[in-house]
């Protein structure tokens, strides 16, 4: 098994596959990270998310970005607006902006409504004024699906890619996944078997910067989540399990089942745990 590392948008990679990636997949790769984080990236100024928060108007999004918008039009409904892509003002004014200021704007507020300034059709998006897009609940995920299906493409069928915990597995040989401890990175709460399927993680701790700020924030409060701190999630594809990872935060399980597949595991904040009954796993 041979594996390839690099830097992405903005977190750690790896590349495992049961063949060597020659230095033209790899490059690609480089590549297919780099076309992502320049369309979608809230963090650097010369991405076309900036220029909609600059102005607003119209933009032209890869073939992906129908998926991304329906997905998201899905969830912002199921949720009931607390999931939005339209969350990065909320996100930014909590102080987790471009220059990662960390500092508080003033009182949380919600995020402004998707049917007020915001159409998503097909990869055509268009704001009717300059609004701030934060993709990231569901954007990772498709990214890695991305790297995937290139990947299958160019013949490589054995192989794991995973974007900081946000893992594709495609091959003969299962892999059994350690659940990390929310509130202590050294142990583990349980383990899942990984077959042919992505596995996503979201935890409030991992991007915190004060008393009771994270970036799992409900958008139509404003606010960070405080009763769910971590979740897990396994679906068909990557994109749909990194989006349920943060919608569980947002609303039950029971409500997302009615139409996506998947298996879960989440922990509150009192201590207790709950997963699905079809869960290829267990809780320590």
């Amino acid at each position: 098994m041979s594996s390839f590392t690099f830097d992405a948008i903005g977190t750690a990679w790896r590349v495992d596959s049961g063949a060597e990636l020659d230095p033209a997949t790899r490059r690609r790769i480089l590549e297919l990270t780099d076309e992502y984080d320049a369309v979608y990236s809230r963090f650097r100024t010369d991405s076309a998310v900036s220029a909609l928060a600059r102005a607003g108007g119209s933009l032209t999004l890869p073939d992906s970005g129908a998926e991304l918008g329906a997905l998201y039009t899905t969830l912002y409904r199921i949720t009931g607006g607390s999931m939005s892509p339209l969350v990065g003002s909320v996100l930014e004014h909590q102080g987790y902006d471009a220059a990662y200021s960390l500092t508080p704007r003033g009182p949380a507020s919600a995020a402004p409504r998707w049917e007020d300034g915001l159409e998503w059709k097909g990869n055509i998006l268009t704001a009717r004024r300059p609004v701030l897009l934060d993709i990231g609940a569901a954007g990772k995920g498709q990214l890695v699906d991305l790297v995937g299906a290139f990947l299958a493409s160019a013949g490589y069928d054995d192989v794991l890619v995973d974007a900081s915990g946000d893992m594709l597995h495609r091959g003969l040989r299962p892999l059994t996944v350690a659940l990390e401890h929310p509130y202590d990175p050294t142990s583990a709460i349980g383990t899942v078997v990984l077959d042919n399927r992505a596995l996503c993680a979201s935890a409030s701790n991992r991007r915190a910067w004060g008393d009771g700020l994270h970036h799992v924030v409900d958008a139509a409060t404003g606010r960070s989540v405080e009763r769910v701190v971590a979740t897990w999630v396994l679906a068909a594809d990557t994109m749909t399990a990194d989006a349920l990872a943060t919608a569980l935060f947002l609303t039950e399980p029971d409500n997302l089942a009615a139409e996506f597949e998947f298996d879960y595991v989440q922990v509150f904040s009192d201590g207790r745990a709950r997963y699905s009954p079809s869960l290829n796993g267990a809780l320590f």
